[in-house]
């Protein structure tokens, strides 16, 4: 089972020699971060059984505990899922592939006439497993309660992560001829909430949504709500704007270990992430009601921030130092307003950092490629395995596995991954034969370069890419490329005799193995 709130996380790792303390008083706005930055490429306690293949495996460094944030009395945690060692720790399992396993059984036993409805399906029994969420009365998350003056969001360490982050000021992170038309729009300050659920509901349906959007502070109780037109939370804003009506909306702060890797998930449809989270947990999340809005929040959580966004109010949001190494330029969104923040009497404030790769959310990437191999292997069941390489962040490439059987295969695969949900958006694929270890980036660069000629074996599509995708020629829309680097077959163009690839027999490497200890060497 995983753990039950972030202080138990944080004790735990404390334990096992993962965790650092920080008794400095240390500034949150770059300070922290430039620390932070530091320590996830540093090597970590437990590095990777794997990390001979991975860039990354072996890094990670501790997990970081600021007792003394400068501006407030609330302790900060920071890089708590920045290694492979740690996410398997938060999310109650010894392995990413044992939670795949599970996900798979959960699917397995279901035939509908759909593969979305065998998915669906399959989510559908954590209904009657125990996993839904439990409603409470009370919850450590209301020990203080601070309502009208008193909820003021200054008093929490929020993170300023790069130099320019809300800066309107430069030209190289704020385009002011787009954005000619918010002219008149409030600027906020450079610091965010990047380790919270965003928690909402349909105004219709009461379907429950929990997303990891980032959080732009503009004031003591007003932020700007980042979050992009596909996510949940902006279908739900959409269709309480559709009914003129103000959204209710909670900023959640830690609770349960797993939340905030189910809030990262790309569940199928009609699957809520707080199902999910029990699911991970092996238990219902406990819900409270909030004080001042009709919500339900995690009752173990640290700190609560209730409000509403309003649809006729908007506030610019950004420039933001992203994952993907860049900084996202400004643009207008919605305002969301505080009614009240509710805490622990003792909270710690979790935050994370996020640019050029690696960082703590590559982890996180890393635990979605693994636990969801199954459900992709259902959409594509030509995948054997694949993995999003670190210098992608995530949704630039993919390594695809494939058991050849037919000539084109490789085509046929690369545009069924465009049309996968957030696969959809990968700008570069390379499908290699079954053979190769996709894990080891070094094996797949080498059969790329080896199997592929440039006429032949090369697709280039056009389609949506990720917003935050600054090389994209339109926003959110531009060119994809695939490479087939798998064994050509006859049926494929032009193909001469393909030579077999070097190996050593078996017999010799298992000699070789049995005396190696004579060799001196």
């Amino acid at each position: 089972m995983a753990f039950p709130t972030l202080r138990d996380f944080i004790e735990h790792l404390d334990r096992a020699g993962e965790l650092c303390r920080i008794k400095a008083a240390v500034d949150p706005i770059l300070e922290i971060s430039e620390i932070a930055d530091r320590v996830m490429k540093s090597p970590a306690p437990h590095p990777h059984a794997e990390k001979d293949k991975h860039p990354a495996a072996a890094l990670g460094g501790k997990a970081l505990l600021f007792e003394k944030p400068q501006g407030s009395d609330i302790p900060l945690a920071i890089n708590t899922f920045g290694s492979y060692w740690r996410v398997c720790q938060a999310l109650g399992c010894n392995s990413l592939d044992e939670l795949a396993d599970r996900v798979q059984q959960l699917i397995k036993p279901q035939v509908p006439s759909t593969l979305l409805d065998k998915m669906k399906k399959g989510f559908d029994l954590l209904k009657i497993a125990g996993y839904p969420p439990k409603s409470v009365r009370s919850g450590v998350c209301q020990q203080i309660v601070l309502e009208g003056d008193q909820a003021d969001l200054t008093t929490l360490p929020a993170l300023q992560c790069w130099p320019l982050d809300g800066d309107l000021r430069s030209d190289q992170v704020y385009d002011r001829h787009a954005a000619a038309s918010a002219a008149d729009q409030q600027t906020g300050t450079g610091r965010y909430f990047t380790l919270a659920g965003i928690y909402t509901k349909h105004p219709e349906t009461g379907a429950r949504n929990v997303g990891m959007y980032r959080v732009q502070i503009h004031g003591k109780r007003t932020c700007a709500m980042h979050w992009h037109m596909h996510h949940d939370g902006a279908r739900h804003f959409r269709a309480y704007k559709a009914r003129g009506e103000k959204m209710p909306l909670a900023i959640v702060l830690g609770g349960e270990s797993v939340l905030p890797y189910a809030a990262t998930a790309p569940l199928p449809p009609g699957v809520e992430e707080l199902l999910f989270a029990g699911f991970l947990n092996n238990g219902g999340i406990e819900l409270v009601p909030c004080r001042t809005i009709d919500l339900q929040v995690p009752a173990n959580a640290e700190i609560v921030i209730e409000g509403y966004v309003d649809p006729d109010q908007t506030l610019m949001e950004g420039p933001f130092g992203d994952h993907t190494g860049f900084y996202s330029l400004a643009d207008v969104y919605p305002q969301f307003n505080v009614t009240a923040i509710t805490m622990r009497r003792d909270p710690i404030f979790p935050a994370t950092i996020v640019g050029r790769p690696p960082m703590e959310d590559y982890f996180l990437g890393k635990a979605t490629e693994r636990i969801f191999l199954p459900l992709l292997q259902m959409l594509v069941p030509d995948i054997v395995d694949y993995a999003l390489p670190m210098a992608g962040a995530f949704h630039n490439c993919a390594f695809i596995k494939i058991k050849k059987e037919y000539p084109q295969q490789a085509r046929r695969v690369m545009h069924a991954i465009w049309g996968a949900g957030q696969m959809s958006f990968t700008k570069f694929i390379i499908v290699v034969d079954e053979h190769v270890d996709v894990q080891d980036e070094q094996q797949v660069l080498f059969h790329l370069f080896a199997n592929v000629d440039a006429l032949r074996d090369v697709e280039i599509v056009k389609g949506p890419l990720d917003i935050l995708d600054h090389a994209s020629i339109e926003f959110g829309w531009g060119g994809k490329i695939g490479f087939d680097a798998t064994k050509k077959l006859p049926g494929e163009g032009q193909v001469r005799a393909w030579p077999k690839e070097l190996e050593m027999s078996e017999a010799i490497k298992a000699k070789v193995t049995k005396r190696w200890s004579e060799y001196g060497i």
